[in-house]
C-alpha cells in the first residue's frame, strides 16, 4: 500500500525545513557558547516560526518522542539497518586466542 504523493511531499518538506532550521539553531547556540558571530538575525513570520517556536520546542522533547514521529513519517529514515555485529569479547582476547593455535 503506497501513501498519496501529497503525503509523500509534505513529509519530505517537514524534514527539509526541519533539517535546516534546526542547523541554523544549532549553529546560532554555539556561537553564542563560545563568542563567534551568529548566523543573520531570522526575517519574516517563517523564519521567526521555525527559529524562535519550533528549534527551541523540538529541542526539549524527549528523544523516545522524536523518534516516535520520525518513524511514523514515510522517507529515508526509517530504514531499518542490520544491528551490530554480536561481540565477542574483548579484541585482546581475540587476538590472543587467534594467536596461540
Amino acid at each position: 500500500m503506497s501513501l498519496p504523493q501529497w503525503v509523500t511531499s509534505f513529509s519530505q518538506w517537514l524534514r527539509r525545513n526541519s533539517e535546516h532550521y534546526l542547523l541554523i539553531a544549532a549553529q546560532e547556540r554555539v556561537a553564542r557558547q563560545y563568542g563567534a558571530r551568529e548566523p543573520r538575525s531570522p526575517y519574516g513570520l517563517r523564519e521567526l516560526f521555525w527559529l524562535r517556536i519550533f528549534a527551541p520546542v523540538y529541542r526539549r522533547l524527549p528523544w523516545s518522542l522524536r523518534h516516535k514521529v520520525m518513524r511514523a513519517m514515510p522517507g529515508s529514515h526509517r530504514r531499518q539497518w542490520a544491528p551490530p555485529p554480536q561481540r565477542h569479547g574483548s579484541a585482546v582476547q581475540s587476538y590472543v586466542s587467534r594467536s596461540s593455535t
